[in-house]
């Protein structure tokens, strides 16, 4: 991809052209959210955690590679948001850094809130992302999230929680959120975007026998902070794909 060779160019001339930045854009996995709680009048809250966040994870890998050169890397992921907000926040929270890539990560919130019948329009919002992007000169890679839940775990004793997990391991079972994310990635090829697919790592792993629950820090949609070093290794392995996608 071009953000690996605008950053090899920043290598050799330190001094000269434009620091590369990169874009983090999505919802609470992005944002670098973990446990959570329930607070006393009775709403959930969440631990935040940006130091363990996929982004800080992948920053110190580009600077082993890359010790020399500076990269700007903002995080623009919120708790909650989804393809709807995307669109209304993208103007001051990504295209105001003028970013060389954008990592784009939605679809958890979308396909619980949502339900099945919003699977068309969230590819529409995604395509509207993608093409915002691209038309303001950042390089794009839609990046699929985790699993989430497909049961309500044994470690769950609020019963606020386990009724919001047994919503969402409904949504995983029953196949919404693969729905969304088959119409995300195909929305991302017609659109010209990379696809980094790290649903289908977890998928494997699921289907491998791996008990995918327990790399939850909630418990319901929430990465352990050791997985979320899975979606840095494949954001990694993505930028340094020069082969076009078909």
């Amino acid at each position: 991809m071009e953000i690996i060779k605008k950053i090899s160019e920043r290598k050799s001339a330190r001094y000269n052209g434009k620091i590369p930045t990169i874009v983090f854009f999505g919802d609470s996995v992005t944002q670098g959210c973990f446990e959570v709680y329930t607070k006393n009048n009775r709403s959930v809250e969440t631990v935040y955690d940006q130091s363990s966040a996929y982004h800080k994870y992948l920053a110190d890998m580009l600077s082993v590679l890359f010790p020399s050169v500076p990269v700007n890397i903002i995080n623009a992921g919120i708790s909650g948001d989804n393809t709807e907000g995307a669109l209304s926040r993208i103007e001051h929270d990504v295209l105001l850094y003028k970013p060389d890539l954008t990592v784009v990560c939605f679809g958890l919130n979308d396909c619980v809130v949502k339900g099945i019948d919003y699977t068309q329009q969230y590819a529409a919002n995604l395509a509207q992302v993608f093409s915002i992007l691209k038309s303001n000169g950042s390089e794009v890679i839609y990046m699929t999230p985790n699993m989430m839940c497909t049961e309500v775990s044994c470690h769950i004793v609020d019963n606020n929680i386990a009724n919001i997990a047994a919503d969402v391991a409904k949504a995983q079972n029953n196949k919404v959120l693969d729905a969304f994310l088959e119409a995300g990635k195909k929305s991302a090829v017609e659109c010209g975007a990379k696809v980094c697919d790290v649903y289908a790592k977890w998928k494997c792993m699921y289907e491998s026998g791996v008990d995918t629950n327990e790399l939850l820090a909630n418990n319901i949609n929430h990465p352990t902070r050791e997985m979320n070093r899975l979606f840095a290794w494949s954001l990694l392995e993505t930028m340094f794909d020069t082969e076009e996608q078909s």
